[in-house]
């Protein structure tokens, strides 16, 4: 009877380890995900990042923008609008899977152009010495970079006037 109740206390230990890894893995999961978006300027995509930045989501991130941003793609902006420095689980880990995944884009002929670092994650940044600071061609908002890379490619938007 003792050992029958043993094995019963193991294997309930087993299923609760279990639990909790699928219940870490389906959180990464779901961190993972990521928007990629076409943008009103040509051949540009839009990658707005959210939630906890860590080596395990940059993994999983970076072969999917590389996969998107692949074909007709000639610039990203990255956007950390929603990142504070509480969503960084390791500055080192961001600057260099950052690096890495702007000099991957930067290979394939695709200009990056970053977005919304908030002033407490910048200064943060600076203070780290990270090389990736003197790479970074940053914007204080989204549409800042969208003017910039539309002045760039010759287009304009306009205004249109309602016919009545």
């Amino acid at each position: 009877m003792e050992k029958k109740s043993k094995e019963m206390k193991s294997m309930q230990e087993t299923i609760d380890q279990l639990t909790k890894r699928v219940n870490e893995l389906e959180s990464i999961i779901e961190q993972a995900a990521l928007p990629i978006i076409p943008s009103i300027v040509p051949n540009t995509l839009l990658i707005p990042f959210t939630g906890v930045l860590s080596s395990e989501r940059f993994q999983m991130i970076i072969p999917k923008v590389l996969n998107d941003a692949s074909g007709t793609t000639d610039s990203v902006i990255l956007d950390f609008t929603a990142i504070s420095i509480s969503n960084v689980k390791d500055l080192q880990d961001l600057g260099k899977y950052l690096k890495d995944l702007m000099a991957a884009l930067n290979l394939m002929g695709i200009e990056v152009h970053v977005v919304g670092f908030s002033p407490q994650l910048a200064q943060v940044m600076v203070k780290s010495r990270l090389s990736l600071v003197k790479e970074v061609n940053a914007f204080s908002n989204f549409k800042s970079a969208l003017e910039f890379l539309l002045k760039k490619k010759g287009l304009a938007l306009t205004e249109v006037s309602s016919v009545v």
